[in-house]
């Protein structure tokens, strides 16, 4: 499923491609389970980019411990 989120540090929309389905989403929109019980199949970027909308390049780019 295509899932569309703003991300919580650039404000950007960013898209991603994820298993999921509509069923799970909506059960975690709610607040009924722990991102990790709703989503098991899914890795760690792709449950960050679920709650922050925080893609792995930004993530890298923002985060970097490089002194460059």
């Amino acid at each position: 499923m295509l899932v569309f989120k703003k991300s919580i540090l650039s404000g950007e929309v960013s898209n991603m491609v994820l298993d999921v389905t509509q069923e799970q989403l909506d059960q975690y929109a709610a607040g009924n389970g722990l991102i990790q019980e709703v989503f098991p199949n899914l890795n760690h970027d792709e449950r960050e980019f679920l709650m922050t909308g925080i893609t792995p390049s930004e993530w890298e780019t923002t985060f970097s411990e490089d002194d460059e």
